[in-house]
């Protein structure tokens, strides 16, 4: 075996997956897993765990796999996270831990990322369980959202002994992880909800329906119903829009609703009735993982799909896993190319969008270089359906309906970045509440900041 390079992942055939929601990347199996693993070089000062945002020990359970002792895994990798096989799935590795990976300098990083995956998916095919606290201190903690940062907050508060009641919005828990990542690369019923009841196993209550400033304020939690503190991970759930003629077309969707459509009220499958746009030809406007995961989403309904983005190849922020699952896919990628217009039909239905050509100038505050314009170059993308895939914002319910919450002009809730504190005492937060929309492993970094800022706040009662 070339040291040098990493045990290449089995992918299902991109002709095929383009047809069905199944997950792209199988995975490792024991023996792949085992050769990988023996490439790490077991390094003095691992740098891989600077690059890591919840310090996962990599070389202690990357030894573990070369003993074939996958338990032995696992356990280590709990020690930090309560979400490995979601991690394993969605984490940017390539900026973080293999990123910085001293295998990667001369040859490939290990494949940390496929690593943590094989572990995980072993523990939820072998029944292993983190251990859960012998008992709790009687001290009760409320946490807002259900998706990676309110998990994570949770499972390390009850792993410390306290009582802590997740409150979710919706339906089903999970937030972002439930509705917002399509099933083909994030399986709902066997990774997400397995990981959802190891939390729970640790003694971590969930009330799904209740929606905090209309069901129940944070202030009624902390006076009337006995909370200690609170840690709001309710997410970013406000969609941008550009404000272009025909915006408000029907046929026009947010990323967030045409996902939310397909993930968690299953749009994609036959026996279920939820409707959603049986599209020939659609326009995601954006470049982002989310364009990507609605663009994909799309494609496998059965459309002509098109990204439309306004830079070019080298700036377009989502993962190039991702890019390249895409392509492979068949995606077009309309590349310097901005919407400026949705025409509509008597009925008002999308049936094309006027897209403008555009150039790089010079950098802007991000550091990528600035879109310009280029004047006449303005054409027509016949398409039936478009997707805003922009990016998006906190809703300010939470914040307009507690007393003493700062919020900033961005509408993010203003919180130490160290231990999540809040301008209302007693009060944590973390996630894309707190930083606007960013990635899972950043938010679960921010809900083990808050669980640290609690336990220390609580502790000083």
């Amino acid at each position: 075996m070339d040291m040098m390079k990493r045990v290449p992942i089995r992918e299902q055939d991109p002709k095929v997956r383009a047809t069905n929601f199944d997950e792209v990347c199988l995975g490792y199996n024991e023996e792949e897993a085992v050769a990988e693993a023996k490439r790490c070089l077991q390094c003095k000062k691992p740098l891989c765990m600077q690059g890591c945002p919840v310090a996962i020990d990599i070389p202690a359970f990357i030894k573990k796999i070369t003993e074939r002792d996958f338990r032995g895994a696992a356990e280590v990798i709990a020690r930090s996270s309560a979400l490995p096989a979601v991690c394993g799935r969605v984490c940017p590795q390539e900026s973080q831990c293999e990123g910085k990976c001293v295998r990667g300098i001369k040859g490939e990083p290990v494949s940390i990322g496929k690593l943590e995956r094989f572990v995980a998916d072993w523990s939820r095919e072998n029944g292993f369980v983190p251990a859960a606290p012998e008992k709790t201190n009687g001290k009760k903690v409320a946490v807002i959202g259900s998706g990676p940062s309110g998990l994570t907050c949770a499972g390390d508060l009850a792993k410390m002994g306290y009582e802590v009641t997740i409150f979710e919005a919706l339906h089903e828990p999970g937030g972002v992880l439930t509705y917002g990542i399509p099933e083909f690369r994030l399986p709902k019923d066997t990774v997400v909800r397995s990981e959802i009841e190891n939390v729970k196993k640790l003694g971590v209550k969930i009330e799904t329906n209740v929606i905090i400033g209309k069901s129940v304020t944070i202030d009624e939690l902390m006076e009337e119903e006995g909370f200690q503190a609170v840690f709001i991970g309710s997410g970013a759930g406000l969609p941008k829009f550009m404000g272009i003629p025909g915006e408000n077309a029907n046929g026009v969707f947010s990323a967030n609703e045409y996902l939310t459509r397909n993930n968690l009220m299953k749009a994609f499958r036959d026996d279920y009735d939820t409707p959603i746009e049986k599209s020939k030809k659609v326009a995601v406007v954006g470049g982002g993982n989310v364009a990507m995961d609605a663009a994909r989403t799309a494609l496998r309904l059965g459309a002509d799909v098109h990204i439309v983005y306004r830079r070019s190849e080298a700036e377009l922020p989502a993962r190039v896993e991702e890019v390249h699952h895409a392509k492979e896919e068949g995606v077009i990628f309309d590349l310097l190319t901005n919407p400026v217009e949705i025409l509509t039909d008597e009925n008002d239905w999308v049936k094309g969008m006027v897209v403008r050509k555009m150039e790089l100038g010079e950098p802007d505050a991000s550091g990528r270089r600035r879109p310009v314009e280029i004047p006449g170059s303005d054409y027509t993308i016949d398409v039936d359906t478009v997707i805003m895939s922009l990016g998006t914002s906190p809703n300010p319910l939470i914040s307009s309906t507690t007393e003493g919450l700062e919020i900033n002009k961005r509408k993010c809730i203003v919180a130490e970045a160290e231990n999540g504190q809040t301008t209302k005492k007693g009060v944590f937060a973390g996630g894309d509440a707190v930083t606007g929309a960013a990635t899972v492993i950043l938010a679960m970094e921010a809900g083990k900041a808050g669980a640290r800022g609690i336990d220390e706040y609580l502790k000083n009662q």
